[in-house]
């Protein structure tokens, strides 16, 4: 089994993440969630595999979620799935599925716990911070 990515290329984390699966030798299988959209029962089964709520799966920054409503406590799961489902931008990326679990992988090293190995060179995060030294 490979590894999928859930990926946004205008989003530097998602895109930092594609770089280190890429980097660990994997040559993962990119979904550009934008373009194809979301189903339900994707989305379910992604954030239960990832133990994540549809509530802690929402993108609430650079996204519509606050003029949609949807960051009150008193929206349901199934108005914030229905809205994903209509704006697929409102799940936070990218989500990342390996044999070896699915995971948010905000911030970028979430990713390192899902790969089967490390890449070979110190890589940094989005702002320049290093991310991965190699080993010596």
């Amino acid at each position: 089994m490979s590894i999928v990515i859930h990926h946004n290329p205008d989003c530097g984390t998602s895109r930092n993440v594609l770089a280190i699966i890429e980097a660990s030798g994997e040559t993962p299988i990119v979904i550009e969630y934008l373009k194809t959209g979301w189903t339900r029962p994707q989305l379910l089964a992604l954030f239960a595999a990832a133990d994540l709520t549809p509530r802690e799966a929402l993108r609430t920054s650079k996204s519509p979620a606050e003029e949609l409503g949807l960051l009150a406590p008193s929206v349901s799961d199934d108005t914030l799935l229905d809205a994903m489902l209509e704006h697929p931008v409102l799940v936070n990326r990218p989500i990342v599925c390996s044999p070896k679990g699915v995971r948010l992988c905000r911030p970028s090293e979430a990713v390192l716990d899902l790969l089967n190995q490390l890449p070979p060179d110190t890589m940094t995060k989005e702002d320049g911070t290093p991310l991965i030294f190699p080993k010596s």
